[in-house]
């Protein structure tokens, strides 16, 4: 699975590790950064710029020695109400392909340092949005993918926080909207003729207009272009592999439709932005 905010490089960025509090800036604040954050969980031999050659207590290591490669990409925002928390992704040669070979790392901000709270294999936060659900708690949502036999699987989804704060700490994907893209298999994306409306693929995840609400940008057949596709209306693909299941037809890049939609966290409804 598996995105993050950008920040302006004229932003100077605080951030306290271990006791000692730094104000940085431009790239070598964020290597120094990664390092202050590396250390909470390796030994200061094993760092090398944004890589921990051999973490301390990596879930379900055995005898195995995990490494860790800190991403430039940072959720932060209290996702367990009162705790103000720093999101890190990372990648790691323990982690396999169903995981996409990495995750993401939960830092605490206590008295102006921050901790480490617990590796998350599997829940990466790389293209994410904050939003405010009450005055102690934030909600992160992320957009999601992961590519297997061909198949994109990609998708909307709230990040959930089970447990309590630290190594029994459990992340997960709630998701709230669901897309596949078949051209890795098929070369084009198909529909299947009796199935209702069906998602390609999102991006652009943003804030949405009211509070607890997102946008994002959808690629997808509705009823009209399952109709067109499976009545043979649609051109042939320039290339297609495989054999499609009975039932099933192409739908050629450039005719699905785009569309933005808005999604209700609360309500968990789906809709087209008017």
């Amino acid at each position: 699975m598996t995105g993050a905010m950008p920040t302006s490089p004229h932003l100077a960025a605080a951030l306290a590790v271990g006791g000692v509090c730094l104000l940085l800036t431009g790239p070598a604040a964020a290597q120094e950064t990664d390092r202050l954050l590396l250390a909470t969980f390796c030994n200061l031999s094993d760092i090398e710029g944004s890589a921990c050659k051999k973490a301390r207590e990596y879930p379900e290591a055995g005898d195995r020695v995990c490494d860790i490669k800190l991403s430039p990409t940072r959720q932060r925002g209290k996702f367990i109400a009162g705790h103000p928390l720093l999101l890190v992704s990372y990648e790691s040669g323990c982690e396999p392909h169903a995981s996409d070979w990495g995750g993401s790392v939960v830092f605490e901000l206590v008295a102006d340092k921050y901790v480490f709270r617990s590796f998350q294999p599997g829940t990466q936060v790389n293209d994410c949005v904050t939003l405010p659900k009450d005055s102690r708690e934030d909600v992160l949502v992320c957009l999601t993918g992961h590519m297997g036999q061909g198949f994109l699987e990609s998708g909307v989804a709230q990040v959930t926080f089970k447990g309590p704060l630290g190594r029994e700490l459990e992340t997960s994907f709630d998701f709230l909207l669901n897309a596949t893209d078949s051209t890795g298999a098929y070369g084009a994306n198909t529909v299947t003729c009796k199935e209702g409306p069906k998602n390609f693929g999102v991006s652009k995840l943003a804030a949405g207009p009211r509070p607890m609400t997102v946008t994002v940008d959808v690629d997808y057949a509705d009823a009209a272009t399952i109709r067109a596709a499976c009545g043979k209306k649609f051109p042939k693909p320039k290339e297609t592999f495989g054999k499609l299941a009975r039932g099933e037809a192409f739908v050629p890049a450039g005719y699905e439709k785009k569309a933005k939609f808005v999604i209700d966290l609360a309500t968990r409804a789906v809709a087209p932005q008017k």
